[in-house]
């Protein structure tokens, strides 16, 4: 077998050992609520999903009777993701390592606003869009 051939076969085996499971975990309270990350819908809480890259996520989270939440959840590497080391994490430890994150946002009540406060801003609107017709 050639040089150049075993050290193709020794790498592929390297690379194959280790890898680096990454997790993000979302939660609410109340659960239940619908979860968006980054314009995806990926379920109701508690929901997990995996992910490859380290960052700041776009979240929204919606539950009828509570305000949306608009947020940012940032993920942030741990200290064996950095260059040169994500090279040792990933391919020559000869073991899965795993990197959990956890989140957890609480839902505000929607206040709906009473009947004649409805009934005001009816008027206001109305009156809005008689005077710029004209």
């Amino acid at each position: 077998m050639p040089v150049r051939s075993a050290m193709t076969l020794l790498l592929a085996t390297i690379c194959v050992a280790g890898c680096v499971e990454r997790t993000l975990t979302i939660n609410t309270a109340p659960e239940g609520a619908m979860v968006y990350l980054n314009d995806e819908e990926i379920g109701r809480t508690p929901v997990s999903k995996q992910f490859t890259w380290y960052g700041d996520y776009d979240v929204v989270i919606r539950m009828e009777g509570y305000k949306t939440l608009k947020t940012h959840a940032k993920v942030l590497e741990p200290w064996y993701q950095f260059p040169p080391l994500d090279f040792v994490s990933e391919c020559l430890v000869p073991m899965t390592l795993r990197d959990d994150h956890y989140v957890e946002y609480e839902l505000d009540p929607q206040e709906l606003p009473n009947h004649e406060e409805l009934v005001e801003r009816a008027k206001q609107f109305k009156e809005r869009t008689l005077y710029s017709e004209q």
